[in-house]
Parts: structure tokens; C-alpha cells; sequence
């Protein structure tokens, strides 16, 4: 028997007060009115405004047809925190939309596991949404603030800030090539859009266990940064998360803010499983190299920040260990990529395409 769109709200995504006292999703201050209603009540912290944003992932074109349902809400979830994230802003509730292709119980189970797995983390009550029939799809939109001051933008780098990006990049590029890998062993039909991918080569697949599930993890669920985030806000000039790659994004935060940049591609910061595949040969450190700058898909921050502001940053080891500067912001339009100094061109890296 077909579950209903209410029993299925019900069963997967209301949490009880009884079982679970004090959840979130029941008993966070800053809903008034959660799901149940036509709509939901938020309180937005005084002084603070409202940061809004949202983002579809669709089956076939961001996760493979056969991807793990835990792993697909984690990333939805994911995506969208790292907007707010890249904002300088606090999350505050989060709404899903979900598109099945049929109510599978055991898949729900699972997709509702991974979502409560990040939700949980950042405290963070589901307040509404939408279920319905069709191809799979899921939609979710998130709600922060952030007092306007600290507000990150595109649009407000300034000539002399440093550039600089948490974490590492590259890992869900080197991930999707094992992920595309496993899917053809598999014999499974794979989306033409998809081949473009670089697929994995014999030295991807040789390296530890350990090293291909790390890089597999960052790709299917990223981690947000939204600790990050809020720890500059007063050091930031400016700032956006790294969904597309980090040529294309970098591109977009240079042309809102009317500069340039010079891009050390010695610079980059490089995970221990993705150095580990770059040591085999030169391709492969060439093919890292290219993961890190186009891949997309780490939802790592790229950030601008003063260059007096980025030595304050030496009283704060705890943030600025998280990050690397790659670069510097130009009066001179365009981006200029350098090793070790000089001119460095490469072709034929384009970041991810939406259409």
C-alpha cells in the first residue's frame, strides 16, 4: 500500500516532542510557526536581516541515477548551507521539495537519515516544503541573517586583498571520476552530459582505500563552512562559495567587483589524498592541478580579505589555519594565473555548466 504525502511528512520529516525532546525541529526559538501550516513564522534575530537562498538538485545531472538516498540529502542540504555560509550568515530553518518517482519507504528512510545527519549538526528545524510526483528531484530552500555589516558580497573586493579559499579543492573532481568508474563497471547507462567528466585513471583507482573514500565523502557530502564563515566576518571584504570551480567563481567575484587577480597556481591547497595521486606522474599532477582549479563541487569558500586585516588573522590560528592564500586582487581586469611568479597559461578549463 502507497504511503500518503501527509503520513510521509509525518513518518520522515516532523520530528516528535516525545521521543525526541527538545529537538529543533519542535522547539527552536526562532519558529513560531512551523510545519502543519500554510506557512511558516520565523523570527529573525533583532538587528539582523534575512538571508535567502535556494538550490534543485536533479537526478541524472547532480548525482548519479543510483547514488546512496543518505547521500543525495546530505548534499542537497549541503549546497544550500554553503550559500549562507559564503554570506557570513547563522542558519536559521531550511524548507524541502521533494520529487519521487514513487514513495519507496526503505528510500525515504535513508534520505530522511542523511538530511536529519547534517540538519542536526547546525541545529537546524525543517519548517515546510512540498512532496509530489515525477522524476526525482529535490529542492531546498534556506534561511539565515547576518547583520548587514558582516553581509558578504560578490561585489565588494578591493584592489590589494588577499585571496584565499578554506579547506582543500579538487577532491570532488578526483571523487566523481571514481564515482563514474564504479557506475560503468556497474554497466549502468550514463548521461551524456556526464562523459565530459575526467574519469579515473589507473592511479586514481591504485590509491588506498582510505584515500578513494575520502575523496568519494567529498564529493557526496560536503561540509559546509559555516563556522568559517561567520569567524571573518569583520576581516572579509568579500566572498562566495566554490560550487562551479574555482576559475569560473573566481571569475564572477572579479567581474562584480570591477578587478582583476593574480592566481598562484603553486598556491593551491590540495588534500593528502589528491597529493598522494598527483606524486604517481605528471599527468596526474597536471590532472590534479586541473581538478582544483574547474572541478567544482567542494563548496569551499573563496574569500578577499585586506591585507592588514589577513596579518590581525595571526590572533585568530584557529580560522586562519583553515585558510590558503592563492592570490591577490588587481586594479588590471581579467585574471592572470602565475607558478611561481611568472605567466602561467593553460587551456581549455571551463568549470561547471549548468545548460
Amino acid at each position: 500500500m502507497s504511503i500518503g504525502e501527509f503520513e510521509l511528512i509525518r513518518r520522515y520529516f516532523v520530528r516528535d516532542k516525545i521521543t525526541v525532546p527538545g529537538h529543533p525541529s519542535v522547539g527552536a526559538p526562532q519558529v513560531i510557526l512551523g510545519i502543519g501550516d500554510d506557512a511558516a513564522l520565523l523570527e529573525v534575530p533583532e538587528g539582523e536581516r534575512l538571508v535567502v537562498t535556494t538550490d534543485t538538485l536533479v537526478a541524472g545531472r547532480h548525482f548519479l541515477p543510483n547514488a546512496d538516498p543518505g547521500d543525495i540529502a546530505w548534499k542537497a542540504l549541503a549546497v544550500n548551507l554553503s550559500d549562507l555560509a559564503a554570506m557570513s550568515a547563522t542558519p536559521l530553518a531550511v524548507t524541502l521539495n521533494l520529487t519521487l518517482p514513487e514513495a519507496d519507504e526503505s528510500w525515504l528512510a535513508a534520505f530522511s537519515t542523511g538530511f536529519w545527519n547534517l540538519a542536526d549538526i547546525y541545529e537546524l528545524p525543517l519548517v515546510g516544503g512540498d512532496t509530489t510526483r515525477g522524476p526525482l528531484s529535490v529542492t531546498i530552500t534556506a534561511m539565515g541573517s547576518v547583520e548587514q555589516r558582516y553581509a558578504l558580497r560578490r561585489s565588494t573586493a578591493q584592489i590589494g586583498d588577499v585571496i584565499c579559499a578554506t579547506g582543500t579543492l579538487g577532491d570532488a573532481g578526483a571523487g566523481l571520476a571514481l564515482a563514474l568508474h564504479a557506475f560503468k563497471q556497474a554497466s549502468l547507462p550514463l548521461a551524456s552530459d556526464a562523459t565530459a567528466a575526467a574519469l579515473a585513471d589507473e592511479a586514481l583507482l591504485n590509491l588506498s582505500d582510505d584515500h578513494q573514500d575520502y575523496l568519494l565523502d567529498r564529493l557526496n557530502r560536503p561540509s559546509p563552512r559555516i563556522n568559517l564563515g561567520v569567524g571573518v566576518r569583520g576581516f572579509a571584504s568579500a566572498g562566495m562559495d566554490i560550487s562551479d570551480g574555482l576559475l569560473q567563481d573566481l571569475g564572477h567575484l572579479l567581474a562584480a567587483s570591477g578587478v582583476g587577480a593574480e592566481l598562484e597556481i603553486d598556491n593551491l591547497p590540495l588534500s593528502d589524498a589528491l597529493k598522494a595521486y598527483a606524486r604517481t606522474s605528471l599527468k596526474a599532477h597536471a590532472q590534479a592541478r586541473d581538478w582544483a582549479l574547474s572541478a567544482g563541487d567542494d563548496y569551499e569558500l573563496l574569500l578577499t580579505i585586506p591585507l592588514d586585516k589577513w596579518h590581525q588573522l595571526d590572533n585568530a590560528p584557529a580560522i586562519k589555519s583553515k585558510l590558503t592564500a592563492i592570490g591577490k586582487v588587481t586594479k588590471t581586469h581579467g585574471l592572470r594565473l602565475t607558478k611561481q611568479g611568472k605567466a602561467w597559461e593553460h587551456e581549455g578549463l571551463a568549470g561547471y555548466q549548468h545548460f
